[in-house]
């Protein structure tokens, strides 16, 4: 069958079918359907439950330029491939998936596999989260991006990211400068995700301000971190006790997301990993969440995933 899809706006449809109506050939390939260019919109070819679906993306897609987002080729693949009725979702519910954040009016993250979207609907609902899945799942940018949009909302007062400062410890005075150049490499990626999030400017007036704080995880012990967003990174590399002591650290209205991948530690050999061990000790307490990641979440390159899919293959045989 086919079917009229009525749109309007010349320049914001630009913007959705992109440079040579590329993201439009992308759609036929993805859903198996043709799709001509008409005066009144778009002309679909195919099943009615393919039309339906290529409507509800061209409205998700709408809200994107309406907001001042540039649509990528990820998004309608990810978007594709969530908003299937296999997976429980439509794109209705994913705009609502959407996280806010203060880079630039209208900026969201938006989580792109089931799921992410587990993981951040149980960020919403538990005062304590761990994240454990392999690189470019998103554990860590999702985890800011909650952060970000709480602190926009005033749901907490401040942002304390941290990880252990050092792969195997937090023995920085065998690094050559101060502590802040012998630390500033470990929490770099940190600062990374921040600033797609926040403007840089405003990202160093808030750390002036204690707004928002990175720092190594020694600098955790011995404080209570009330009305905070606290994110734990690359939790693999924390001992039993160093776990131990951050959880504790949780203070009055605060939330701590706690991120790791179980298979990448650099703790020596024959150490448990603090993450380890924390989720045999805690998987019972009422209050506390654990939400796996795998290969089917990584949001990189698509030769990422293929990447750690091999790995996951070979690491099971």
């Amino acid at each position: 069958m086919e079917r009229i899809l009525k749109l309007t706006s010349n320049q914001d449809l630009q913007l959705i079918f992109g440079k040579y109506d590329q993201n439009l050939k992308l759609i036929e390939n993805e859903l198996g359907i043709q799709i001509f260019r008409i005066q009144e919109g778009l002309r679909v070819v195919g099943s009615e439950e393919k039309i339906d679906r290529v409507s509800g993306l061209m409205d998700y897609l709408m809200d994107f330029v309406q907001k001042g987002q540039d649509v990528k080729r990820y998004d309608i693949i990810y978007a594709l491939r969530l908003a299937d009725p296999g997976q429980g979702f439509d794109f209705k519910t994913l705009s609502k998936r959407k996280i806010p954040v203060a880079a630039k009016k209208g900026s969201v993250v938006t989580p792109k596999t089931k799921g992410q979207v587990e993981y951040v609907e149980t960020i919403k609902k538990s005062d304590i989260v761990f994240g454990i899945g392999p690189a470019g799942t998103g554990k860590t940018y999702l985890a800011m991006a909650m952060a970000v949009n709480a602190l926009q909302k005033g749901l907490v007062r401040r942002i304390i990211l941290t990880r252990p400062a050092i792969e195997a410890g937090e023995s920085l005075g065998f690094l050559p400068g101060d502590m802040v150049e012998k630390v500033s490499p470990y929490l770099r990626p940190l600062y990374d995700a921040l600033y797609d999030m926040i403007e840089a400017e405003r990202v160093d007036q808030y750390a002036e301000k204690g707004i928002i704080e990175v720092a190594p995880l020694a600098y955790m012990r011995g404080r209570t971190l009330n009305d905070a967003f606290v994110i734990l990174d690359e939790a693999q590399n924390c001992t039993k006790d160093q776990m131990k002591m951050f959880l504790t650290r949780l203070g009055f209205d605060s939330k701590a997301v706690i991120t790791g991948d179980i298979t990448q530690s650099d703790l020596p050999a024959g150490e448990l990993p603090g993450l380890v061990s924390a989720e045999k000790i805690l998987k019972d307490v009422d209050g506390i969440k654990f939400v796996y990641l795998t290969g089917e979440d990584v949001v990189r390159h698509e030769l990422v995933q293929r990447i750690i899919e091999a790995y996951e293959k070979s690491n099971s045989k």
